[in-house]
């Protein structure tokens, strides 16, 4: 099914969707707030630039002389790699960081940083998943050859043990991102048309993959091996530790919004339509967690509010608790459900609760029985 065929419905509660616009723009108009980043969002781009730009630099100064320090650095841009990813160039790449499109570009950019390219992930995010969350053979983010993230796959013997193996695939999943994922994709969004929706032709845009992995590899990982004092395996452990830090922390971050025991899935092959509105979608295939937390929202960029930023891509994420009892309330004013976990611990179990499901067969009895 190409990704331009599914059809949602337009029948199903669309007032739905209207009303809760009406009661968001109403929210910055009479409070007289920008829906895109504040001061404090601001503040938090500086933070999280300097995390991960600081210690590469201390790393290219040649100031660091012993392994210690030198692991010390590669923990830090680890974090900032995911305080980056989740909390700057997410905003900027969905056009809600700033209503200016030369900021949100540039800022957007900053994911070729971290190893990946950025048209790229605006096709598997923004096109993909925002559009098709959780609708099999549409949404990226669940379709993996490793694991079984949904009941519309099928089930190897190997997923049995899922739920015990999930984390180190999580935790290489940025490495693989940067290794050989950007040109999987190049590849299968040339075929799909995809790279049509960003303005960029196949050659065009196999070339930036190729040119922007090229620096990123001399930067982070051959510069570092020629200039500090220390053997070149272990300048590479450090690379392979950075990114084993951001992996588990991103994947942790996205899973339970949607991997998890309440949540739904679809598999419209056969019909090539959704029963369900495209709003109420997103309610039925994503949850919030730990909303309670300021500090724990403030360091994932809001990601914990999921629902909201599903609903309100365009919002900066800064302002999504603030709206997210006007969510609650409409959603509920309609009878659609808003999923969400008072913890972040809560939620993660519910993802590894559903994995060993899909694994081992549960889920799809389960199912059955329904």
């Amino acid at each position: 099914m190409k990704s331009n065929t599914l059809r949602f419905s337009t029948t199903d509660r669309p007032e739905f969707i209207l009303e809760l616009r009406k009661r968001v723009g109403a929210h910055f108009k009479e409070n007289k707030i920008s829906k895109y980043a504040n001061a404090n969002m601001k503040w938090k781009t500086v933070f999280m630039i300097f995390l991960y730009f600081t210690p590469l630099a201390m790393l290219l100064s040649g100031l660091i002389t012993s392994v210690w320090p030198m692991m010390a650095m590669w923990i830090l841009m680890g974090f900032g790699m995911s305080g980056i990813g989740l909390s700057i160039m997410h905003d900027a790449n969905h056009g809600s960081y700033s209503k200016n499109k030369n900021v949100n570009n540039i800022l957007g950019f900053l994911v070729n940083f971290l190893g990946a390219y950025h048209i790229n992930w605006k096709i598997q995010h923004n096109v993909l998943h925002h559009s098709f969350t959780n609708v099999e053979g549409m949404d990226e983010d669940i379709a993996n050859p490793v694991m079984r993230f949904s009941p519309g796959q099928d089930r190897k013997w190997i997923f049995r043990f899922q739920a015990y193996y999930a984390p180190m695939f999580y935790g290489i999943m940025t490495l693989y991102w940067f290794l050989s994922k950007d040109i999987e994709q190049i590849i299968r969004y040339n075929k799909k048309d995809l790279l049509k929706t960003q303005g960029i032709s196949f050659r065009k845009g196999l070339t930036q993959v190729i040119f922007h992995k090229s620096w990123y590899l001399v930067l982070t990982l051959i510069l570092p091996m020629l200039i500090l004092p220390i053997v070149w395996w272990q300048v590479l452990l450090g690379f392979l530790m950075m990114h084993f830090i951001s992996g588990i922390v991103l994947a942790l971050i996205f899973q339970p919004a949607h991997v998890i025991q309440e949540t739904n899935f679809f598999d419209p092959v056969e019909t090539g339509s959704m029963e369900n509105n495209w709003a109420v979608h997103q309610l039925l295939t994503t949850s919030n967690f730990a909303n309670g937390s300021r500090l724990f929202s403030w360091l994932i960029g809001g990601l914990n509010f999921q629902i909201e930023h599903h609903l309100f891509p365009n919002i900066c994420h800064i302002h999504y608790k603030s709206i997210s009892s006007i969510v609650k309330k409409t959603a509920l004013d309609y009878g659609i459900p808003y999923y969400e976990h008072k913890t972040f611990f809560g939620a993660v179990r519910s993802h590894f609760s559903l994995l060993n499901q899909l694994g081992t067969g549960a889920y799809d009895k389960k199912l059955a029985a329904s």
